[in-house]
């Protein structure tokens, strides 16, 4: 049986809408997308919500109501009826993701969101998934292994996405594995959101421009998340730019990609089986 279903989640850029049509399995097919950006006001409101943060009830709001909006915009404008979609896969924003602890946590109010666009909605996904001793991030190896399938690509496959912190999945015959290989673009981001006034370095030109300081890049390798075995996941802001502080913004540029660069090898050199074909995916691809 294949459901149809849209996916809606969010990086802290903005809001990411999908429809997919899937046996929940090995198969899945990918339809049309759409993106929406934050309002520069929300995204900064998020970079800076801390746990006890009085906004928190009224971002949950703003956060799920822009999801709902772009969810009917999409409906309407790929003329989807949504009598004819099984249900939507609510991730919600993420603002701290500590696994070590057992906690994570996400804005977004399933219940509100099924309210405004009259479909089923599940969420909760990486709570739940922490719940019966995961890392918390379920959906994607998952969603690679299915992609992986559905295009009969050779196994072993490794499929490499590279977004707010970079995540790779092995999928090869009964073995799916799943792990965060380290930073993704967030780091450069916030530096170049810093330093150059920026959101991000489009098309790697600020970081072209820079040389990489190898003292600083060992520094950042240093940390004990690297000497760790997977499945692992990472929070977006594990790590620190106090290693880069000094530099220009070009070369702080250059040594954070090259860290983003240097977790992925690392990652990839203990994968349990050595992969035929990568595939890489996402904003930093």
């Amino acid at each position: 049986m294949k459901v149809s279903g849209l996916m809606s989640g969010t990086s802290m850029d903005g809001v990411d809408v999908a429809f997919l049509e899937t046996d929940g399995d090995e198969q899945v097919l990918a339809g049309p997308y759409a993106s929406v950006p934050y309002p520069t006001t929300l995204r900064s409101a998020l970079l800076r919500l801390g746990p006890d943060d009085p906004e928190v009830a009224a971002l949950e709001r703003e956060v799920t109501d822009l999801q709902s909006q772009a969810v009917r915009a999409f409906c309407s404008g790929q003329g989807f009826d949504p009598a004819t979609i099984d249900g939507i896969g609510f991730h919600g924003q993420t603002i701290r993701h500590d696994p070590q602890r057992g906690r994570t946590w996400q804005l977004g109010d399933g219940r509100r969101m099924a309210d405004a666009v009259g479909i089923r909605v599940i969420n909760r996904f990486r709570q739940n998934d922490m719940n019966h001793g995961g890392q918390g991030a379920p959906l994607v190896p998952a969603y690679h292994r299915a992609l992986v399938r559905s295009q009969r690509i050779a196994e072993p496959v490794a499929v490499l996405n590279i977004g707010g912190v970079s995540n790779v999945t092995l999928v090869d015959a009964d073995l799916l594995f799943a792990c965060d290989c380290g930073p993704g673009n967030a780091l450069i981001d916030d530096w170049v959101s810093a330093r150059c006034g920026v959101a991000f370095d489009d098309g790697g030109e600020i970081a072209a421009a820079g040389s990489v300081d190898e003292r600083a890049l060992a520094l950042l390798l240093g940390g004990s998340y690297f000497q760790r075995a997977g499945p692992k996941s990472l929070d977006r802001n594990a790590f620190s730019l106090d290693a880069v502080s000094s530099l220009s913004p070009q070369d702080g540029a250059a040594t954070l990609a090259a860290f983003t660069a240097a977790a992925v090898a690392m990652e990839a050199a203990r994968l349990p089986r050595q992969p035929k074909t990568w595939i890489v995916v996402g904003g930093g691809r």
